[in-house]
């Protein structure tokens, strides 16, 4: 595992967004498609951002799949991680290979067998991620699943989660936020060759110390980040703070 810490979150994105870039552009070169997996949340704003940016990219040999979707909540919806990453993403890069949105308005079940499907047949290459303010990766939430081989789960979601999703602006009550939603499963994320992990703010320090420092527990769902054999967290001063000196 490396660890970069920035001096805020607009450097962390710069520096994320370019190793993002890099590794997408040598997947390419060298087998002729990348199969990407991009976050949302704002935590991952200014590494898209940058990612957007970067050159080289042959946008049309890549897929992309993306880590959650609320159940039940409209695309319309200012939450939504597919007009999220419409918005963000796929209206300011060249068309893609393909992508592969979570539609969390259909069938829970019938979408996850749909989106299992598809991407067994998509090892990952790159994927971006980020740690709840409770440690969560993806929605997956403290005890975090380990074992479940499939790629995707319907997931249910703890009130520090949904009381996040609540403070960072997207729902003006507790009561607006789903309770549950479609989630790549960890196992699924860990398969990827690379993890490049994004995480400002100081909200989010415990949580960062808790994956890096504390042993490999499903209570800490992204210490299973420990335990990859290419993942790269990005920090800033805040997110950082509560780190040892022996990680830092």
């Amino acid at each position: 595992m490396e660890m970069m810490v920035l001096k805020d979150k607009y450097e962390l994105g710069i520096a994320a967004g370019k190793k993002t870039g890099e590794l997408i552009r040598n997947t390419i070169n060298e087998a002729g498609q990348a199969n990407v997996i991009l976050a949302t949340g704002t935590s991952q704003f200014q590494t898209l951002e940058q990612l957007i940016k970067e050159e080289g990219i042959d946008w049309s040999k890549v897929v992309m799949f993306h880590l959650d979707e609320y159940i039940g909540l409209p695309v319309t919806h200012p939450a939504s991680f597919r007009k999220y990453l419409k918005e963000r993403f796929l209206e300011k890069v060249p068309p893609l290979k393909a992508y592969y949105l979570i539609n969390g308005e259909a069938d829970a079940e019938a979408e996850r067998l749909r989106l299992n499907a598809i991407i067994q047949q998509h090892p990952i290459d790159v994927a971006l991620v980020g740690v709840g303010e409770n440690g969560h990766l993806a929605f997956n939430d403290p005890p975090a699943d380990f074992d479940t081989e499939d790629p995707y789960l319907v997931v249910n979601l703890d009130e520090q989660c949904r009381m996040q999703q609540m403070g960072e602006g997207w729902f003006a009550s507790l009561e607006e936020v789903p309770a549950q939603a479609i989630s790549m499963s960890v196992k699924q994320i860990m398969k990827s060759t690379h993890i490049i992990c994004s995480v400002p703010d100081g909200r989010k320090a415990q949580a960062v110390k808790d994956s890096i420092e504390q042993p490999v527990n499903p209570v800490y769902p992204a210490s299973i980040l420990q335990l990859h054999a290419s993942c790269s967290y990005y920090l800033d001063q805040s997110s950082a703070a509560l780190l040892s000196v022996a990680s830092r």
